[in-house]
Protein backbone atom coordinates (compact mmCIF):
# COMPACT_ATOMS: atom_id res chain seq x y z
CA UNK A 1 0.00 0.00 0.00
CA UNK A 2 1.29 3.75 -0.50
CA UNK A 3 0.78 5.61 2.07
CA UNK A 4 1.56 9.60 2.59
CA UNK A 5 1.64 11.10 5.94
CA UNK A 6 1.22 14.27 6.29
CA UNK A 7 2.42 16.81 9.77
CA UNK A 8 3.25 20.27 9.73
CA UNK A 9 6.68 19.24 12.17
CA UNK A 10 8.90 16.27 11.23
CA UNK A 11 12.39 15.79 12.01
CA UNK A 12 15.05 17.05 13.21
CA UNK A 13 12.32 18.65 15.66
CA UNK A 14 11.96 16.94 18.84
CA UNK A 15 8.01 16.49 20.40
CA UNK A 16 5.98 13.30 20.80
CA UNK A 17 3.89 13.62 17.84
CA UNK A 18 7.45 13.69 15.38
CA UNK A 19 8.41 10.32 17.59
CA UNK A 20 5.50 9.06 16.95
CA UNK A 21 5.53 9.50 13.40
CA UNK A 22 8.90 8.71 13.22
CA UNK A 23 8.15 5.13 14.45
CA UNK A 24 5.16 4.66 12.60
CA UNK A 25 6.90 4.94 9.01
CA UNK A 26 9.55 2.66 9.99
CA UNK A 27 7.60 0.06 11.29
CA UNK A 28 5.12 0.36 8.32
CA UNK A 29 7.86 -0.19 5.94
CA UNK A 30 9.14 -2.64 7.81
CA UNK A 31 5.34 -4.47 6.54
CA UNK A 32 6.65 -3.17 3.45
CA UNK A 33 4.61 -0.50 2.38
CA UNK A 34 5.54 2.34 0.58
CA UNK A 35 5.60 5.20 2.92
CA UNK A 36 6.41 9.29 1.94
CA UNK A 37 6.42 12.23 4.62
CA UNK A 38 4.85 15.96 3.63
CA UNK A 39 5.93 18.26 5.93
CA UNK A 40 6.84 21.67 6.63
CA UNK A 41 10.06 23.33 7.10
CA UNK A 42 12.07 26.27 6.69
CA UNK A 43 12.33 26.26 2.82
CA UNK A 44 10.81 23.38 0.36
CA UNK A 45 13.02 20.88 -0.56
CA UNK A 46 12.78 16.93 -1.57
CA UNK A 47 14.65 14.17 0.43
CA UNK A 48 14.69 11.34 -1.91
CA UNK A 49 16.52 8.95 0.31
CA UNK A 50 13.87 8.92 2.97
CA UNK A 51 11.47 10.31 1.38
CA UNK A 52 10.63 13.51 2.94
CA UNK A 53 8.69 16.16 0.87
CA UNK A 54 8.58 19.86 2.35
CA UNK A 55 6.91 22.35 1.89
CA UNK A 56 8.46 26.41 2.42
CA UNK A 57 6.86 27.75 5.64
CA UNK A 58 6.94 30.38 8.67
CA UNK A 59 7.53 29.22 12.25
CA UNK A 60 5.06 30.81 14.03
CA UNK A 61 5.70 28.78 17.63
CA UNK A 62 4.13 31.94 20.03
CA UNK A 63 0.71 30.99 17.84
CA UNK A 64 0.99 27.40 19.34
CA UNK A 65 4.03 25.02 20.23
CA UNK A 66 5.51 24.04 16.95
CA UNK A 67 3.38 25.75 15.17
CA UNK A 68 4.46 26.54 11.13
CA UNK A 69 2.42 28.34 8.48
CA UNK A 70 3.00 27.46 4.84
CA UNK A 71 4.09 30.05 2.50
CA UNK A 72 3.99 28.90 -0.78
CA UNK A 73 1.90 26.05 -2.23
CA UNK A 74 5.43 24.47 -3.63
CA UNK A 75 3.09 23.19 -6.77
CA UNK A 76 5.90 20.52 -7.69
CA UNK A 77 5.92 19.11 -4.59
CA UNK A 78 2.47 18.23 -4.73
CA UNK A 79 2.06 17.17 -8.25
CA UNK A 80 5.54 14.91 -7.16
CA UNK A 81 3.00 13.56 -4.82
CA UNK A 82 -0.10 13.34 -6.79
CA UNK A 83 1.51 11.40 -9.64
CA UNK A 84 3.02 9.12 -6.76
CA UNK A 85 -0.79 8.24 -6.55
CA UNK A 86 -1.17 7.49 -2.42
CA UNK A 87 -3.70 4.29 -1.68
CA UNK A 88 -4.47 6.62 1.43
CA UNK A 89 -3.41 10.22 3.58
CA UNK A 90 -2.88 9.88 7.14
CA UNK A 91 -3.02 13.34 8.51
CA UNK A 92 -1.32 13.97 11.99
CA UNK A 93 -1.87 17.73 12.18
CA UNK A 94 -5.15 19.98 11.70
CA UNK A 95 -3.72 22.86 10.29
CA UNK A 96 -1.59 23.48 7.16
CA UNK A 97 -0.65 19.85 6.26
CA UNK A 98 -3.76 19.06 6.66
CA UNK A 99 -5.48 21.46 3.83
CA UNK A 100 -2.70 19.99 1.69
CA UNK A 101 -3.78 16.63 2.67
CA UNK A 102 -7.36 17.31 1.48
CA UNK A 103 -6.74 18.90 -1.47
CA UNK A 104 -4.94 15.46 -2.45
CA UNK A 105 -7.27 13.22 -1.31
CA UNK A 106 -10.09 14.70 -2.90
CA UNK A 107 -8.01 14.85 -6.59
CA UNK A 108 -7.45 11.33 -6.20
CA UNK A 109 -10.23 9.87 -4.71
CA UNK A 110 -8.52 8.12 -1.76
CA UNK A 111 -9.61 8.23 1.97
CA UNK A 112 -8.18 10.19 4.55
CA UNK A 113 -7.62 8.59 8.25
CA UNK A 114 -6.57 11.25 11.07
CA UNK A 115 -4.96 10.67 14.34
CA UNK A 116 -5.61 13.33 16.82
CA UNK A 117 -2.43 14.50 18.93
CA UNK A 118 -3.09 17.32 21.27
CA UNK A 119 -5.70 18.13 23.34
CA UNK A 120 -5.81 21.66 22.32
CA UNK A 121 -8.46 22.53 25.23
CA UNK A 122 -5.08 22.36 27.70
CA UNK A 123 -3.57 24.77 25.48
CA UNK A 124 -6.00 27.60 25.17
CA UNK A 125 -3.68 29.77 27.04
CA UNK A 126 -1.76 30.04 24.00
CA UNK A 127 -4.71 31.96 21.85
CA UNK A 128 -7.50 32.97 24.44
CA UNK A 129 -8.05 34.53 27.84
CA UNK A 130 -11.37 32.70 28.36
CA UNK A 131 -10.47 28.85 29.24
CA UNK A 132 -14.68 28.21 28.35
CA UNK A 133 -14.48 30.31 25.14
CA UNK A 134 -11.34 28.52 24.01
CA UNK A 135 -12.68 25.07 24.44
CA UNK A 136 -15.63 26.06 22.31
CA UNK A 137 -13.48 27.47 19.70
CA UNK A 138 -11.67 23.63 19.63
CA UNK A 139 -14.43 21.99 19.73
CA UNK A 140 -16.04 23.50 16.70
CA UNK A 141 -12.63 23.65 14.82
CA UNK A 142 -12.30 19.67 15.69
CA UNK A 143 -15.52 18.97 14.26
CA UNK A 144 -15.14 20.74 11.25
CA UNK A 145 -11.45 19.47 10.51
CA UNK A 146 -12.58 15.59 11.51
CA UNK A 147 -15.49 15.58 9.26
CA UNK A 148 -13.55 15.64 6.01
CA UNK A 149 -12.06 12.19 7.07
CA UNK A 150 -12.79 8.51 6.77
CA UNK A 151 -11.53 7.17 10.35
CA UNK A 152 -10.07 8.93 13.26
CA UNK A 153 -7.06 7.22 15.64
CA UNK A 154 -6.54 7.90 19.16
CA UNK A 155 -3.77 7.38 21.43
CA UNK A 156 -5.74 6.75 24.12
CA UNK A 157 -9.19 6.49 25.88
CA UNK A 158 -8.66 10.23 26.95
CA UNK A 159 -8.64 11.43 23.60
CA UNK A 160 -11.36 9.31 22.48
CA UNK A 161 -13.39 10.56 25.34
CA UNK A 162 -12.78 14.31 24.49
CA UNK A 163 -13.74 13.67 21.25
CA UNK A 164 -17.14 11.93 21.74
CA UNK A 165 -17.93 15.07 23.84
CA UNK A 166 -17.02 17.06 21.19
CA UNK A 167 -19.45 15.40 19.08
CA UNK A 168 -17.07 13.80 16.16
CA UNK A 169 -19.31 11.44 14.23
CA UNK A 170 -16.12 9.42 12.56
CA UNK A 171 -15.48 5.71 13.83
CA UNK A 172 -12.66 6.48 16.16
CA UNK A 173 -10.06 3.84 17.17
CA UNK A 174 -7.83 4.04 19.95
CA UNK A 175 -4.45 2.83 19.30
CA UNK A 176 -1.07 3.31 21.35
CA UNK A 177 1.63 4.85 19.86
CA UNK A 178 4.71 2.31 19.96
CA UNK A 179 8.55 3.11 19.75
CA UNK A 180 11.37 1.99 18.69
CA UNK A 181 12.54 0.23 21.93
CA UNK A 182 15.73 -1.16 21.11
CA UNK A 183 17.80 2.23 22.11
CA UNK A 184 16.41 2.15 25.66
CA UNK A 185 16.78 -1.70 26.32
CA UNK A 186 20.59 -0.47 25.74
CA UNK A 187 22.22 -0.15 29.23
CA UNK A 188 24.62 2.63 29.63
CA UNK A 189 27.81 1.46 32.17
CA UNK A 190 28.44 2.47 34.87
CA UNK A 191 31.54 4.93 34.07
CA UNK A 192 29.34 6.98 31.71
CA UNK A 193 26.49 7.02 34.18
CA UNK A 194 29.11 8.87 36.68
CA UNK A 195 30.22 10.78 33.82
CA UNK A 196 26.65 12.06 33.55
CA UNK A 197 25.79 12.66 36.92
CA UNK A 198 29.06 14.41 37.17
CA UNK A 199 28.63 16.71 33.92
CA UNK A 200 25.74 18.16 35.99
CA UNK A 201 26.99 17.91 39.45
CA UNK A 202 25.17 15.40 40.45
CA UNK A 203 26.24 13.24 43.68
CA UNK A 204 27.08 9.77 42.54
CA UNK A 205 24.89 8.01 45.31
CA UNK A 206 22.08 10.50 45.04
CA UNK A 207 18.53 9.62 44.51
CA UNK A 208 17.70 11.17 40.79
CA UNK A 209 14.18 12.40 39.60
CA UNK A 210 14.35 13.08 35.43
CA UNK A 211 11.33 14.82 33.55
CA UNK A 212 12.09 14.72 29.82
CA UNK A 213 10.09 17.17 27.35
CA UNK A 214 9.51 20.57 26.10
CA UNK A 215 9.42 23.12 29.22
CA UNK A 216 6.13 24.65 29.08
CA UNK A 217 3.91 26.16 31.16
CA UNK A 218 0.80 23.15 30.81
CA UNK A 219 3.90 20.56 31.71
CA UNK A 220 3.16 21.53 35.27
CA UNK A 221 7.32 21.29 36.39
CA UNK A 222 6.15 23.84 39.27
CA UNK A 223 3.97 21.25 41.25
CA UNK A 224 7.28 19.03 41.39
CA UNK A 225 9.37 21.56 42.47
CA UNK A 226 7.07 22.87 45.10
CA UNK A 227 7.03 19.44 46.01
CA UNK A 228 10.67 18.79 46.27
CA UNK A 229 10.67 21.69 48.80
CA UNK A 230 8.40 19.76 51.22
CA UNK A 231 10.53 16.71 51.92
CA UNK A 232 12.29 16.22 54.81
CA UNK A 233 15.09 13.73 52.48
CA UNK A 234 17.10 15.59 49.68
CA UNK A 235 16.58 14.27 46.43
CA UNK A 236 17.97 15.70 42.99
CA UNK A 237 16.09 16.50 39.80
CA UNK A 238 17.24 16.73 36.41
CA UNK A 239 14.86 18.86 34.00
CA UNK A 240 15.64 17.78 30.31
CA UNK A 241 14.76 19.57 27.44
CA UNK A 242 13.74 23.44 26.75
CA UNK A 243 10.62 25.66 26.34
CA UNK A 244 9.36 29.16 27.22
CA UNK A 245 8.68 28.48 30.66
CA UNK A 246 12.35 27.27 31.28
CA UNK A 247 13.11 30.72 32.60
CA UNK A 248 10.33 30.77 34.85
CA UNK A 249 11.23 27.05 36.43
CA UNK A 250 14.77 28.90 37.39
CA UNK A 251 13.73 31.29 39.14
CA UNK A 252 11.33 29.25 41.15
CA UNK A 253 14.37 27.06 42.11
CA UNK A 254 15.60 30.11 43.24
CA UNK A 255 13.13 31.22 45.35
CA UNK A 256 12.35 27.28 46.88
CA UNK A 257 16.19 27.28 47.59
CA UNK A 258 16.71 24.05 45.31
CA UNK A 259 19.48 25.33 43.50
CA UNK A 260 21.93 22.83 44.59
CA UNK A 261 19.78 19.55 43.70
CA UNK A 262 17.53 21.06 40.55
CA UNK A 263 19.49 20.89 36.98
CA UNK A 264 19.04 22.44 33.55
CA UNK A 265 20.10 20.30 30.49
CA UNK A 266 18.72 22.47 27.96
CA UNK A 267 17.99 21.02 24.96
CA UNK A 268 19.63 17.31 24.28
CA UNK A 269 20.47 15.28 21.32
CA UNK A 270 17.66 12.83 20.22
CA UNK A 271 20.64 10.38 19.69
CA UNK A 272 21.45 10.59 23.90
CA UNK A 273 17.76 10.93 25.36
CA UNK A 274 17.92 7.08 26.51
CA UNK A 275 21.26 7.72 28.71
CA UNK A 276 19.17 10.74 29.95
CA UNK A 277 16.81 8.28 31.30
CA UNK A 278 19.14 5.58 32.42
CA UNK A 279 21.04 8.28 34.87
CA UNK A 280 18.51 8.99 36.61
CA UNK A 281 16.42 6.59 39.38
CA UNK A 282 12.80 7.53 38.88
CA UNK A 283 10.93 9.42 35.93
CA UNK A 284 8.63 11.84 37.20
CA UNK A 285 6.19 14.04 35.35
CA UNK A 286 2.95 16.64 36.76
CA UNK A 287 1.35 17.49 33.61
CA UNK A 288 -2.40 16.48 32.88
CA UNK A 289 -2.33 17.97 29.09
CA UNK A 290 -0.41 14.86 27.65
CA UNK A 291 -2.19 12.75 24.82
CA UNK A 292 -0.59 9.26 24.69
CA UNK A 293 3.05 10.47 27.26
CA UNK A 294 5.24 8.54 25.05
CA UNK A 295 8.17 10.03 27.27
CA UNK A 296 6.48 7.84 29.81
CA UNK A 297 6.93 4.93 27.84
CA UNK A 298 10.50 5.97 26.82
CA UNK A 299 11.18 5.84 30.75
CA UNK A 300 10.03 2.27 31.34
CA UNK A 301 11.05 1.14 28.51
CA UNK A 302 15.06 2.34 29.83
CA UNK A 303 14.16 0.20 33.15
CA UNK A 304 13.22 2.85 35.55
CA UNK A 305 9.75 3.66 37.25
CA UNK A 306 7.83 6.33 36.75
CA UNK A 307 5.86 9.24 39.60
CA UNK A 308 3.21 10.60 37.47
CA UNK A 309 -0.05 12.93 38.77
CA UNK A 310 -3.44 10.63 37.77
CA UNK A 311 -4.11 11.42 34.46
CA UNK A 312 -6.92 9.39 32.34
CA UNK A 313 -3.93 9.41 29.53
CA UNK A 314 -2.26 7.08 31.26
CA UNK A 315 -4.17 4.62 33.46
CA UNK A 316 -3.20 1.47 31.11
CA UNK A 317 0.75 2.61 31.74
CA UNK A 318 1.64 3.53 35.24
CA UNK A 319 0.03 1.02 36.94
CA UNK A 320 0.61 1.41 40.36
CA UNK A 321 2.89 -1.01 42.65
CA UNK A 322 3.50 -2.73 39.13
CA UNK A 323 5.19 0.11 36.43
CA UNK A 324 5.45 2.79 39.20
CA UNK A 325 2.73 5.62 40.98
CA UNK A 326 -0.09 7.95 40.14
CA UNK A 327 -0.14 10.15 42.72
CA UNK A 328 -3.30 12.98 43.75
CA UNK A 329 -1.78 15.39 45.63
CA UNK A 330 1.05 15.62 47.71
CA UNK A 331 1.26 12.98 50.65
CA UNK A 332 0.58 10.38 47.80
CA UNK A 333 3.78 11.56 45.71
CA UNK A 334 5.93 11.56 49.05
CA UNK A 335 5.08 8.32 49.74
CA UNK A 336 5.32 6.82 46.97
CA UNK A 337 8.85 8.35 46.48
CA UNK A 338 10.05 7.35 50.49
CA UNK A 339 8.81 3.61 49.20
CA UNK A 340 10.81 3.17 46.11
CA UNK A 341 14.01 5.34 47.90
CA UNK A 342 14.03 3.04 50.92
CA UNK A 343 13.12 -0.81 49.48
CA UNK A 344 15.88 -1.49 47.21
CA UNK A 345 13.60 -5.15 46.31
CA UNK A 346 10.53 -3.24 45.73
CA UNK A 347 12.42 -0.61 43.30
CA UNK A 348 13.95 -3.15 41.51
CA UNK A 349 10.80 -5.34 41.04
CA UNK A 350 8.86 -2.17 39.47
CA UNK A 351 12.25 -1.55 37.22
CA UNK A 352 11.96 -5.13 35.62
CA UNK A 353 8.10 -5.16 35.53
CA UNK A 354 7.96 -2.04 33.49
CA UNK A 355 10.53 -2.49 31.27
CA UNK A 356 8.42 -6.02 30.47
CA UNK A 357 5.19 -4.36 30.16
CA UNK A 358 6.46 -1.45 27.64
CA UNK A 359 8.38 -4.71 25.28
CA UNK A 360 4.54 -6.05 25.64
CA UNK A 361 2.54 -3.56 24.70
CA UNK A 362 4.28 -0.45 23.52
CA UNK A 363 6.15 -2.23 20.58
CA UNK A 364 6.71 -0.06 17.11
CA UNK A 365 5.82 -3.83 15.45
CA UNK A 366 2.67 -3.83 17.59
CA UNK A 367 1.89 0.02 16.36
CA UNK A 368 2.79 -0.18 12.69
CA UNK A 369 -0.08 -3.39 12.00
CA UNK A 370 -2.85 -1.79 13.99
CA UNK A 371 -2.49 0.83 12.07
CA UNK A 372 -2.08 -0.92 8.94
CA UNK A 373 -5.25 -2.52 9.49
CA UNK A 374 -7.22 0.76 9.88
CA UNK A 375 -5.99 1.73 6.46
CA UNK A 376 -7.36 -1.18 5.26
CA UNK A 377 -11.13 -1.05 6.84
CA UNK A 378 -11.13 3.31 5.91
CA UNK A 379 -9.90 2.62 1.79
CA UNK A 380 -13.05 -0.26 2.22
CA UNK A 381 -15.33 1.72 4.02
CA UNK A 382 -14.66 4.87 1.64
CA UNK A 383 -15.17 3.41 -2.11
CA UNK A 384 -17.92 1.85 -0.21
CA UNK A 385 -19.97 4.85 0.73
CA UNK A 386 -18.92 6.22 -2.39
CA UNK A 387 -20.94 3.30 -4.69
CA UNK A 388 -24.00 3.41 -1.96
CA UNK A 389 -24.35 7.32 -2.73
CA UNK A 390 -23.73 6.48 -6.33
CA UNK A 391 -27.27 4.37 -6.61
CA UNK A 392 -29.02 6.68 -4.31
Amino acid sequence: MRILITTDLYTPAINGVVTSIVSLKKSLEKLGHDVRILTLADYGYINEVDHVYAVSSLNVDKVYPGARVKLFSDRSIIRDLIEWQPDVVHTQSEFSTFRMAKRIAQYLNIPIVHTYHTIYEDYTHYFSPSRTTGRKIVSLFTKRVLNDVESVIAPTNKVQNILNNYGVEQPINVIPTGIQLERFHERISEEERRAFRAQYDIPEDAFLLVSLGRLGKEKNIEEILFFLSLLKQGVHFLIVGDGPNKFNLMNKVKELGLDSHVHFTGMVSPLDVAKYYQVADLFVCASTSETQGLTYIEALASGIPALCRADESIEDVIINGQTGYQYHHFKEFESALYALMKNEKHYLELATQAKDFVTRYYSSQAFGLQVSSIYGQAVESFHSNQKMQMHM
